[in-house]
């Protein structure tokens, strides 16, 4: 089988040659230039062998534009984070502007989409990563969001209207690129962030109206359930998607209850559990902390509690990038008959 192939099959549930599996993890020394970015994530993906490209523009990406004063390390291990909110005070909600696909660093987001179309091998998916309104919101007002959520409620809504029309047309600028999907990542879908009631008002609503413009164009969604004690039930019954992603090794519920749960497509299998210090990112880490052959008994024991169906075998979130070489090769092998 090709990569998609391969990747359709598993997002069907249907027989595979093997259990399609990759990795990504920020490449922080490339990604302020589009152009460097794509020919590393070609080389990254063409090394390992795996068999889709989760796209990897910096986290921040979606707030700069709003006003977020960024710290850009351009080190391979020092992710760009937020030094200054963009969102200060309540009447900073309502100053946001809706931006085209084209503005600024959302668009150096969209030129890397066209670079890596010219230089991925042809029978590759990729995915561009999305952030949901609420988490690009979060990234963009701090900690005092969930305050302002209760004390300010419109005010709130005002800006997420205007993100999720500027996320939108992101994602309409992409569909002409040959981009096969969208990885949506949320970090509010958790009672240890908001109630299933605010979930759903503040971020299942807008997330909804931004999968609308490519539910039916693309073939690999993805939604990514950041957190634990995620709202798994929830996001499985009400999200469009053919793939979910969350933090399986991690936190409930594993993939063997899980399947009980959904008929979708899996991603992950490996513990990647990334997690902020302040503003500083860290990992809970099997790729970057095992061995390689600690890294194959990890990658056979999930797929031994899945099967062949309905799964690709990657991380529960961004790896650690100082996973050693020989550990990705080892998660490749892992998948082999």
């Amino acid at each position: 089988m090709t990569r998609e192939q391969r990747i359709k099959a598993a997002l069907k549930l249907e027989e595979v040659d093997r259990v399609p599996v990759s990795a990504w993890m920020h490449l922080s020394e490339h990604d302020q230039d589009p152009v460097s970015l794509a020919e590393a994530t070609v080389e990254f993906i063409e090394k390992y062998d795996f068999d889709f490209v989760k796209m990897m523009p910096f986290g921040t990406y979606s707030v700069q534009d709003w006003g977020a004063k960024l710290t850009i390390y351009c080190d391979k291990y020092k992710e760009p984070i937020v030094a200054e909110p963009g969102i200060k005070v309540p009447e900073d909600y309502l100053k946001l502007d809706v931006l085209q696909a084209n503005h600024g660093t959302w668009g150096k987001q969209l030129q890397f989409t066209h670079e890596l179309s010219k230089r991925i091998r042809k029978d590759t998916p990729y995915v561009q990563t999305i952030f949901s309104p609420f988490s690009t919101l979060r990234k963009l007002a701090g900690p005092k969001l969930l305050e302002d959520v209760k004390n300010h409620p419109e005010k709130v809504h005002t800006a997420l209207e205007v993100i999720t029309e500027t996320t939108i047309n992101f994602v309409k600028a992409h569909l002409d690129t040959g981009v096969h999907g969208f990885f949506l990542a949320t970090q509010n879908a958790t009672p240890d962030v908001m109630t299933q009631e605010d979930f759903r008002a503040f971020g299942i609503d807008y997330d909804l109206q931004v999968m609308k413009a490519y539910q039916d164009e693309t073939y690999f969604n993805i939604i990514h359930l950041h957190g634990d004690n995620v709202y798994f039930e929830l996001v499985d019954k009400e999200y469009p998607v053919s793939c979910i992603n969350w933090h399986d090794r991690h936190t409930s519920p594993s993939l063997a209850e899980a399947r009980k749960i959904s008929n979708k497509c899996f991603l992950g299998g490996i513990q990647e559990v990334p997690y902020f210090v302040g503003n500083v990112l860290h990992y809970d880490s099997i790729l970057a902390t095992k061995n390689a052959e600690e890294i194959l008994a990890h990658a056979k024991e999930a797929l031994h509690s899945i099967g062949d169906r309905g799964l690709i075998l990657g991380p529960g979130c961004v790896a650690d990038p100082k996973t050693p070489e020989e550990n990705l090769h080892a998660l490749r092998q892992a998948v082999n008959r």
